[in-house]
């Protein structure tokens, strides 16, 4: 998984690579120049009139520098200095520096130094070019506040000519703080933003990361070590890979004398009258997951219009209930029996919110042994938590949209989306619990404060049924590793929005629903585990 570093911890990784490994800082950023140059044309094709908007810092150096590689290529490249080269400092200077010599022998580059409004008005009206890009490297990591004066005029005006001049953002697009998912204020938007080393939060996390367009990071040769770890700084924040979830399956897949018994047996709890469906949903991912074995329990009186929903491999078990769908004291006795005699125990979908429901929800959570994923209807009955605490041996993953977070943690839905990474870290620390926090870049978050973000996944699956495709394929995964509850749970996120996306390519947002995810789950997984 990517480590999602601050600026700060981002800064001292750049200080140690020089002072501890002694590479140049000049090195780092020519590094950054031609991976950056590399992503551009991957993602627009050959350049051939540039604009380089530069501040005076590095990332205006990293501008400088990228600009002369475009003119190594051939092209023609202009670059905006605001502010004057001999304020510039240390390898930004020299960039700036290079640029000038080379403009003075080349009709090619040039290099203009920009200190006020007029001046870039002046620029605009006398520019003879007509540019096929844009780079933006005003401000990078080092911006804590919002843009003010002539600035917010150039990024206005960048903004403005996106609609015919594509636009590249060095490190983070010019306007953000690198350590906030919220803007400040006025930002370039950018159709592809090349960061170098690690992503930053506002590279990753909406709405600050939507205007990043694609995004694409860049190794430099910084020591992974560092981006882990400083003196001063741990990476607590992860951005959820292909690379590790394929890394996952392969320490999860059969052995080739594997049987059913050997991938596990996934209790299903799920279902109650006119939300069979909810339930079949769930057991259709499970099995699509790979576990061996599936049972759902629902209310008896519910068991037979289940039958004929879910798929022919699950087997069925039937609570019993009044007759009116409410379980009785025996059927809630046979529940949790039945739960800790199976390698994973899942509850919720569709299941509803009565007082025998309730009841059944927190003896599972509080005397229950076997790992135990809770969703929907669980959660409302668990609201708001006090239910108890997971164990490294018997761990509990949670899998609340934001307004089943806020009825766990008794506050309003306002208050999780204004701080996500708040919420669930947490909940997931106080009470040793994995937190899956659905939604736009949804959040997992451990019971040691890490937390991860998945890329994955699109609006067609805001869609009824998505929620419970994915805890069956949690439940799935967590059957077949129970000793991973990290890793599956990571798995299980990455793939469904990523057959969500595969669904979403192939249908269209407005027609997809949940069962189009797991239809398309197969093709998830052999995306990210080509053997698999």
């Amino acid at each position: 998984m990517q480590p999602i570093l601050s600026a700060a911890h981002m800064a001292e990784v750049d200080r140690l690579t020089s002072e501890q490994y002694g590479i140049p800082g000049l090195l780092l950023m020519e590094n950054a120049a031609v991976g950056a140059t590399l992503a551009i044309e991957e993602r627009f094709g050959p350049v051939q009139r540039a604009r380089v908007f530069c501040g005076k810092g590095n990332n205006g150096g990293d501008g400088a520098a990228v600009a002369r590689q475009l003119w190594m290529r051939g092209a023609q490249v202009e670059v905006l200095l605001f502010g004057k080269r001999e304020t510039a400092r240390g390898d930004a200077r020299v960039n700036f520096d290079i640029v000038a010599q080379l403009a003075q022998g080349s009709s090619r580059i040039r290099l203009l130094e920009v200190s006020n409004e007029a001046e870039f008005a002046a620029v605009l009206a006398n520019s003879s070019y007509r540019f096929n890009l844009y780079i933006d490297a005003l401000f990078g990591t080092g911006l804590g506040r919002g843009l003010e004066g002539m600035f917010v005029r150039v990024v206005e005006h960048i903004n403005s000519a996106r609609q015919y001049i594509p636009v590249c953002a060095l490190d983070l697009p010019s306007g953000l703080a690198a350590d906030l998912p919220h803007p400040v204020g006025v930002h370039v938007v950018a159709d592809l933003t090349v960061t170098f080393t690690a992503p930053k939060i506002a590279n990753v996390l909406p709405p600050a990361g939507q205007v990043n367009g694609a995004l694409r990071v860049v190794d430099i040769g910084s020591p992974k070590s560092l981006v882990r770890a400083t003196p001063s700084h741990r990476a607590a924040l992860f951005r959820l890979t292909s690379e590790g979830v394929g890394a996952y399956l392969e320490r999860a897949r059969r052995m080739p004398d594997a049987h059913k018994g050997h991938v596990g047996h996934v209790l299903l709890i799920a279902g109650s009258r006119g939300k069979t469906g909810a339930a079949a949903l769930a057991g259709e991912g499970v099995m699509r997951a790979g576990a061996g074995l599936l049972t759902i329990a629902c209310p008896a009186s519910a068991q037979a219009l289940l039958v004929s929903q879910c798929l022919p491999e699950a087997m069925t078990l039937g609570l019993e209930d009044d007759g009116r769908g409410q379980l009785t004291a025996d059927g809630i006795g046979a529940a949790f029996t039945a739960a800790n005699q199976h390698t994973v125990c899942a509850v919720g979908p569709g299941l509803g919110a009565s007082a025998a429901t309730r009841r059944l929800a927190q003896r599972i959570v509080k005397e229950g042994k076997a790992p135990t994923v809770l969703d929907a209807d669980a959660l409302n009955c668990l609201s708001p938590w006090q239910s108890g605490h997971g164990t490294p041996e018997r761990p509990i993953i949670l899998t609340p949209h934001p307004g089943e977070m806020a009825r766990l943690l008794g506050v309003s839905v306002n208050d999780i989306l204004v701080d996500r990474l708040g919420a669930a870290r947490r909940l997931a620390t106080a009470y040793h619990l994995f937190v899956v926090l659905k939604g736009y870049y949804s959040l997992v978050a451990t019971p040691e404060g890490d937390i991860y973000v998945n890329p994955t996944g699109n609006a067609g699956m805001a869609t009824g049924g998505s929620g419970d495709a994915l805890t069956g394929i949690l439940a799935g995964l967590l059957a077949q590793t129970p000793h991973l509850p990290l890793e599956a749970t990571l798995a299980a996120v990455y793939l469904h929005g990523q057959a969500g996306d595969l669904a979403n390519a192939a249908l269209g947002e407005r027609a997809l629903v949940a069962s189009d995810i797991l239809r398309y789950l197969p093709q998830a997984f052999k995306a990210c585990a080509p053997a698999d």
